[in-house]
């Protein structure tokens, strides 16, 4: 198995995510938004479900926000140590090839 990946793609990933995070937390305002001139406008049951429904939203959108806040700290975290193993790897290379005997492989016949 292959695991082949940029250097830059989690860093692009997590500032796409932060993007739609943004987004997202918007969206949920604006329909909180949409729907407040209705507020008072009910009474009984549907005043019931009303208020219900506001409250779940607030619920659902700080849910989502806080879901996505961690998908974020997780790929920042994924990022820094793919980083850090290419950096390790790189140093790994350099000092190995800085006490390799490349004199010894002569390839040309004499």
């Amino acid at each position: 198995m292959k695991f082949d990946m940029g250097s830059q793609t989690l860093s692009t990933l997590t500032q796409q995510t932060g993007t739609s995070n943004e987004d997202l937390g918007q969206l949920v305002r604006s329909l909180v938004d949409a729907v407040a001139p209705l507020e008072g406008k009910f009474n009984g049951q549907g005043r019931v479900r009303f208020d219900e429904f506001k409250q779940r939203t607030d619920i659902v959108a700080n849910e989502l926000n806080t879901s996505l806040g961690i998908i974020l700290q997780g790929q920042s975290e994924m990022d820094t140590a793919f980083q850090t193993g290419d950096q390790e790897s790189a140093d790994n290379a350099t000092q190995q090839q800085g006490s390799a005997a490349f004199d010894a492989a002569r390839f040309g016949g004499r």
